[in-house]
This record gives structure tokens, sequence and C-alpha cells, in this order.
């Protein structure tokens, strides 16, 4: 058995797909307390946008970590979704400041399940993640 950079990138990438995991059940939460009408969608906005960016930032760091590691399977594995998260910045709605969540759109039912729906899959994404990881670190740590 050895601690191997491979043993401690997945060890920060459960920590990390924890806090993404804490981010995207707090996303859905919000986007349902504006479906059914308990907050406004000028103040959930501005609690959700500061959220943007730090989610992005903590991806790429466990992502770099990853690749710095040679675990190229797992790097592939994340790719779909920067891909995803770096398109969706890139198009996201004209902004004054960082974030995705305009509050004069975000009411649109459209839109409004497009994001609600974005949540969900962005957790099962993490939790099938958190998963792969805990195997990944067992497996690192016992292959040695």
């Amino acid at each position: 058995m050895a601690f191997t950079f491979a043993a401690f990138s997945y060890i920060l990438a459960l920590i990390f797909d924890a806090v993404l995991i804490f981010f995207a059940i707090f996303h859905i939460i919000a986007f349902d307390e504006l479906k059914t009408d308990y907050k406004n969608p000028i103040d959930q906005c501005n609690s959700l946008n500061p959220l943007v960016l730090p989610e992005y930032f903590i991806h790429l760091v466990f992502n770099f970590v990853f690749l710095v590691a040679g675990e190229w399977f797992t790097v592939i594995l994340n790719v779909p979704l920067i891909a995803y998260n770096i398109n969706r910045y890139r198009t996201r709605p004209m902004m004054s400041g960082p974030g995705l969540y305009d509050p004069t759109c975000i009411m649109n039912a459209d839109t409004l399940s497009k994001c609600q729906r974005e949540g969900w899959i962005k957790l099962a994404f993490f939790l099938l993640s958190f998963f792969y990881y805990l195997y990944g670190m067992i497996y690192s740590l016992i292959s040695v």
C-alpha cells in the first residue's frame, strides 16, 4: 500500500466533489423556490451568481491535478462538463457582474425549467463522480 500522487488527487477530488454536490443541491433548491414563488428573483440571482465562478474553478482545479497525476480516463470523463461550463459562461446573458442568472429572464418558464434540469444533471454527474473518485482512491492506494 503506497500513497501516490494519484491517490492524493482522488482524495482532493472527493473533498472538492462534495462541495460541488452541495452547490448543485443549493441550485436545485433555489430554482424550486423560484418556481413556487417563495423568493424574489433578484435576491435569488444575487445568491446564485457568486457561486458560479467558484464552482467552475473548483472543477478545473481538481481536473488539472488529475492531468498532472496522469489520470487520463478521469480527465476524459470530466472534459464534457468543463466544455459545457465554458460554453455556458461564454454565451451567458449580458450582465454587469460575474454569473449566469439574470433576474429579468430567470422567471421565464423555459429558462427556469432549463436551469432546474441543469442542476439535476450536474447533481447526478457529481454524485456518480464522487463514487468513481472513491473507487479510484481505493484502487490507487491498494494497487502499488
